[in-house]
């Protein structure tokens, strides 16, 4: 009998004909990783195990970059609108007419106002490029995404340690063993946190984490803390409390790197009031254990950090300390009276705190690291305090946000967990000074130019970006006194207020990447209705818009001029020390992308250009000083030029690896023509270690600071002092109450001397406030403190402005609120921003969401699973479908972010069901607070309150889709046949095994 035949199995296929190594772009963790091709296509996508950043680890997202590239969404031309905004009728022309057109609307305005334009980009990952071409245009009217992100986390870090949480620095993942995560979604810098998490595991430290929802990392979390969104700034006061009444601080780390004994003036209504006491030199001073005396920044001395002390000439002052220990020893922050409003039982927040301490000090160790310190000691070792924070846009996205930031930073100075061995860790270039030295520019040279990059740190009132009159100059408003510290800009005013044309009309708005439109708008609907309104001469009140992306996406279809994008994997791009950095704690780091496919190749007709090489272009189009040379010509011949040959400063150019003539210096040195490809040949990739001697402390390290002055990251290597007590805070409000040649308009007086405390305060959520019937106005005043010193009045009573009412009847039987529920977002790890959620890949994980509530909310509303519900807000109304979630604080409802999409757009199918069910909660969120006065934000930052939103649910008849819905966008649709891939390659196999 014959064997039956074996089938001819092919047990060691070939991956693909040619790999290429480059940076993936899925979100903003920015991986290595490797692009398997084969007969000029994608066969497949792998992490790269040799990149500092992911080690090979790749998630969903960017396994998926396949499907985001040959994504049907893709734009093939440049489109030059012919109907009305919003219909979607353009007609593609070709690039030359493109920039021709683009050059006639912005000449005019360079050479007449440059302020008359308005460039805004969205997650870019460019900025060091687009804040520089701003400069160079003249334009005061720049920003990025920041502004309704994460400036919270940046402005209220970078004016407190000198770094920030988010993607600026991270935890000892090898030495920790408390972590708290705080508001920590899975969309940022997730493969490194999955790998530093896998750590803490394996060796069974704790991790806790500090949500209203309890998906991703918290769901491996070993304790999940449900709090109330916009509350997370009391819970680190009552810790804050627990610690300075239990006297479980790190007395020798404060001294050594705070300011916590520097001396503070105490004079009510002086105009000296709560700055630092200072000697004939401007050197802050110290009071001394032999009653004397001395330069704060002295060693050898034993400093006072308590008690009131009275200066040579007769003023009163007190150490920043005492003022900590005066406010939070209150007892308005003791947990039992902050926990209700927390919705954490106060037994909880004892342990927490005493789980902290025996973290910090009962289980502290050091390493066996020899280090001088910035003043020439020297130590045998470093003190570690394995205790770790990492926090995100959770408590960053509240109107509350920049103090809970700087809530979590005193918290953390307090322990001497910061760059410490086991705790939060900088990440090179990080720390800057405190604030960092770059002011936003505000005046134009001769030639045009602003002095300064737009964007900035404002170190006192004289830095604003206002008139004489104390009136905004800047489109969005940022940097004026209604959000001073707005160091990222406030991109998600800029529509608004160009509708208004307030503080003035502009002519165009230029925006890349920004779906300012639909999902990173609030006010979806009137946020439309401004793109589309005309004025009485019929002209639109927004004049010209141009837009750059690389999808039809909403935004598409309100652009005049639409500039298409390539995809990541078809272009340079540098991503660099000078914009969002990829560093460890270890560490310096940059990479590139670079063209892995070529544009031109991919598909018939089809003709893109990467918007940085476009904004090259342009500028040298119309002759902008930094663009050209002195004959006119352009000065680069495209963003790759630009990338190797830019300085920003002598010897300081985008990136920092293979400088040098022949690639044989780092940080510094004369452009290198062969750069590129040096990255290229080392995967995309340059990473500079950090001498072990100067991985930790570096505020303090001589090591580091002189490494960090070499390599460029500080123009100085003087020791950086942390910030309990921020003077800069206080010299605005010692210009609200009537100090110093800069004041603030009468309007804006209270608002400033309230929120611009020198110490982190907490208030209650904006909208939460001033909607709720029974006490509707701001509760600005309630918090103002009338001196510097002060200690803050106390909080509204427990129960107020949350949950269903019970507790308030206990305690007045006032009305309940409202708008009963807190309502957020979250980004799921398997899609990012509104890119993913067009993959077809990510697509089949999840094509619409939900409104998940708990089971006991629902049940206290007659809501049953999968029930038909009206969510209701101050502003208005949407119809969605619930989804019962035991994984959420009771009085919090929440949904996925972005998967929602307008019918028509990203070329998905008509009935697709992220147009049908999919929904936003933007359309409920306002834009401006419900007083109206001012913008839905910190009044510090001008961060986008996107997290204070309060709705009231009630169950609705059965319907088929989600409301409200918008008439469909004719942007394109794709082939109605199944998107698959990798057929193609299987059959080609079977090709060359026949023949």
């Amino acid at each position: 009998m014959r064997a039956p035949a074996e089938p001819a199995i092919d047990t060691s296929p070939s991956v693909g004909d040619e790999m290429k190594t480059t940076t993936c772009y899925m979100c903003a963790c920015r991986c290595g990783i490797k692009v398997w091709l084969k007969d000029g296509q994608i066969r497949y996508i792998q992490g790269n195990p040799d990149h500092p950043v992911n080690r090979g680890v790749l998630c969903a997202k960017g396994s998926a970059g396949i499907m985001q590239h040959y994504s049907p969404a893709r734009l093939d031309k440049p489109l030059l609108r012919v109907g009305e905004r919003g219909s979607g009728e353009f007609r593609e022309i070709e690039w030359d007419e493109a920039l021709d057109i683009a050059t006639s609307w912005l000449k005019p305005i360079r050479e007449r106002n440059p302020d008359e334009l308005a460039f805004f980009t969205g997650r870019d990952q460019s900025q060091a490029l687009t804040g520089w071409w701003a400069q160079q245009f003249g334009t005061v009217n720049y920003a990025a995404h920041g502004g309704f992100c994460s400036v919270n986390m940046a402005a209220g870090g970078l004016y407190s340690l000198g770094g920030s949480f988010w993607e600026f620095g991270e935890p000892d993942w090898d030495h920790t063993q408390y972590l708290m995560l705080w508001g920590v979604a899975e969309d940022h810098d997730s493969n490194p946190i999955k790998l530093g998490l896998g750590k803490l595991k394996a060796r069974g430290a704790k991790i806790v984490a500090v949500n209203p929802v309890r998906s991703g990392y918290g769901a491996i979390a070993d304790e999940w803390i449900g709090i109330r969104p916009g509350t997370d700034g009391l819970f680190a006061f009552a810790l804050i409390h627990e610690l300075l009444k239990a006297d479980r601080i790190d007395l020798d780390y404060l001294v050594r790197y705070t300011n916590a004994h520097w001396l503070v003036v105490r004079n009510p209504g002086g105009a000296d009031d709560g700055l630092f006491a200072r000697d004939a030199q401007g050197h802050a001073l110290c009071a001394t254990a032999d009653g004397g005396f001395a330069r704060a920044d002295a060693i050898d001395i034993a400093p006072r950090v308590v008690g009131e002390y009275a200066l040579p000439d007769g003023r009163r002052a007190v150490p920043s300390f005492h003022l900590v220990a005066e406010r939070y020893l209150d007892p308005q922050y003791a947990p039992d009276a902050v926990a209700e409003r927390c919705g954490i039982p106060a037994d909880t927040i004892r342990r927490i705190a005493r789980e902290l301490t025996e973290a910090a000090f009962d289980r502290a160790f050091s390493l066996p690291i020899p280090w001088t310190d910035a003043w020439g000691r020297e130590h045998a070792q470093m003190q570690g305090r394995p205790v770790s924070m990492h926090a995100m846009r959770g408590i960053s996205a509240h109107s509350n946000g920049f103090h809970t930031c700087r809530a979590l930073h005193v918290l953390q100075l307090l322990l001497g967990a910061v760059d410490a061995p086991g705790s939060f860790r900088y990440q090179p270039p990080f720390p800057k000074p405190i604030p960092p030295p770059n002011r936003p520019g505000k005046a134009r040279q001769a030639n045009g130019v602003l002095d300064a990059a737009p964007l900035g740190f404002v170190h006192a009132p004289e830095d604003l970006v206002v008139d004489a009159n104390g009136a905004p100059r800047r489109i969005d408003h940022a940097f004026s006194w209604a959000y001073p510290l707005s160091a990222h800009g406030m991109m998600h005013t800029v529509i608004r207020n160009a509708w208004a044309g307030d503080p003035y009309r502009i002519d165009t708005l230029m925006m890349f990447m920004a779906n300012m439109s639909w999902n990173s708008s609030m006010n979806t609907a009137q946020t439309i209705a401004w793109l589309t309104d005309k004025d009485d001469a019929g002209e639109y009140r927004i004049p010209r818009i141009v837009y750059a992306d690389a999808y039809a996406s909403e935004m598409v279809a309100y652009a005049d001029l639409v500039l298409p994008d390539t995809t990541y994997l078809e272009r340079f791009d540098a991503i660099s020390l000078l914009d969002r950095p990829i560093s460890d704690a270890d560490g310096a780091s940059d990479a590139i992308r670079h063209p892995v496919l070529d544009a031109a190749k991919q598909r018939e007709g089809r003709d893109v250009r990467g918007f940085q090489s476009v904004l090259i272009d342009l500028g040298a189009r119309l002759g902008l000083p930094g663009l050209v040379n002195d004959d006119g010509s352009p000065k680069y011949r495209d963003y790759a030029d630009y990338i190797v040959r830019h300085e920003r400063a002598p010897g300081v150019g985008l990136l920092a690896g293979w400088r040098g003539a022949h690639g044989e210096v780092e940080a510094k040195g004369q452009p290198n023509p062969q750069q590129l490809q040096r990255y290229i040949d080392n995967g995309g990739f340059w990473r500079s270690e950090i001498p072990e001697h100067a991985r930790y402390f570096k505020m303090a390290n001589r090591g580091y600071l002189d490494w960090a002055q070499r390599m460029g990251f500080l123009g100085h290597a003087d020791p950086i002092v942390l910030q309990l007590y921020s003077e800069t805070m206080q010299k605005f409000r010692l210009a609200a109450q009537g100090h110093g040649a800069v004041q603030p308009p009468a309007e804006h007086r209270e608002r400033v001397a309230t929120y611009f405390d020198p110490l982190p305060i907490w208030y209650e959520p904006l909208e939460g406030a001033q909607v709720d019937r029974g006490y509707g106005a701001d509760r600005g005043n309630a918090q103002q403190s009338q001196t510097r010193t002060a200690i803050t009045p106390p909080l509204p009573r427990a129960g107020e402005g949350w949950g269903e009412g019970d507790a308030r009847a206990e305690t007045g039987g006032q009305e309940p609120h409202p708008f009963p529920l807190s309502a957020v977002t979250q980004r799921p790890m398997f899609m990012y921003h509104a890119w993913g959620s067009q993959n077809a890949w990510l697509r089949q994980i999840a094509t619409r969401n939900w409104l998940y509530l708990h089971p006991d909310t629902a049940a206290r509303h007659g809501i049953a699973d999968e029930d038909w519900i009206q969510v209701t807000s101050h502003l208005g109304s949407i119809t969605v479908q619930a989804k019962f979630a035991s994984n959420v604080q009771p009085d919090t409802v929440w949904t996925w972010n972005a998967i929602g999409k307008r019918r028509g757009a990203w070329r998905l199918d008509k009935d697709a069901p992220e147009g049908r069910k999919g929904f936003l909660l933007n359309h409920l969120i306002s834009d401006i607070t419900p007083k109206g006065d001012y913008a839905n934000a910190d009044p510090v930052t001008g961060q986008a309150a996107w997290f204070d939103l309060r709705v009231r649910i009630t169950r609705v008849a059965d319907v088929d889709a989600s409301s409200p819905q918008f008439p469909p966008l004719d942007m394109g649709q794709a082939d109605d046949r199944p998107l698959r891939y990798g057929a193609q390659f299987r059959d080609s196999r079977k090709d060359k095994t026949n023949a």
